[in-house]
């Protein structure tokens, strides 16, 4: 399994919007076979930071919800709002893999080019995926 956390920075005078963007994701990654674990709102700290948090059995499986979700006219009206809403700037792609309660952590299955070998985030540009 691994999990995709996006790093979202919002733009802090459009938090309905983008809770209204959320809310439009939540349904779209468990139709393509992921399991959404949520979004998380400022609160504390930070205004502009909003983070979500999904899992796919492997790094395969989520490229076929990318590649499956640019079809989806779900999935383009959500990215669509964003875009003419603007209440996200740009977000940070990261690819996590748990570890079992004894310490070992899990290795995902598949390939795909999501993520480079260090495991490091990318920096994306909204208008340059679709994610959720």
């Amino acid at each position: 399994m691994i999990t995709c956390c996006l790093h979202d920075k919002i733009d802090p005078f459009k938090l309905d919007e983008f809770e209204a963007y959320a809310r439009m994701w939540l349904p779209l990654v468990e139709r393509f076979g992921g399991t959404h674990r949520g979004y998380f709102l400022p609160h504390e700290g930070a205004n502009d930071v909003a983070i979500a948090l999904f899992d796919f059995a492997s790094l395969a499986d989520y490229e076929a919800y990318r590649q499956r979700s640019l079809e989806d006219p779900d999935c383009r009206a959500a990215r669509d709002y964003a875009e003419r809403t603007r209440c996200i700037r740009t977000f940070e792609r990261t690819f996590l893999r748990p570890m079992d309660p004894l310490g070992v952590a899990l290795r995902a299955t598949g390939t795909g080019s999501a993520a480079n070998s260090e495991g490091l985030a990318e920096v994306i540009d909204i208008n340059d995926a679709p994610e959720g």
